[in-house]
């Protein structure tokens, strides 16, 4: 499941980082405030990765992508693009205990085998 998450992950730090360029051009957005949140999104989004095995840290990544979701009242394609990164991140989620679980069975077939 780590691997799967981390990705859609990784995946999600760049398009925060687009996501900022875009913000730029909003009159009504300062520089400071777009660089500020994104960076903190996208700062979030690798760190992650490392506590995803922990306990909380898949629903971070929940908290992660409701924040991308909403992040298209400023930046529209957001809504269509978080949507799609929360689809990512079920899925990641999903088939990535369906491969632990098999892994497991593997090696407990493989262990009891020798």
């Amino acid at each position: 499941m780590r691997t799967l998450c981390s990705s859609t992950l990784i995946g999600e730090f760049f398009v925060i980082g687009f996501a900022g360029l875009v913000a730029m051009k909003d009159p009504d957005l300062s520089s400071g405030l777009v660089w500020t949140v994104c960076g903190v999104a996208m700062l979030l989004s690798v760190l992650l990765c490392g506590v995803l095995s922990r306990p909380g840290g898949v629903q971070l990544g929940w908290a992660l992508q409701i924040a991308l979701i909403v992040s298209g009242f400023w930046v529209p394609l957001m809504f269509f693009l978080g949507a799609c990164f929360a689809a990512l991140w079920w899925a990641s989620i999903h088939f990535g205990r369906k491969i632990d679980e098999a892994k497991a069975r593997w090696a407990q077939q493989e262990s009891s085998a020798a």
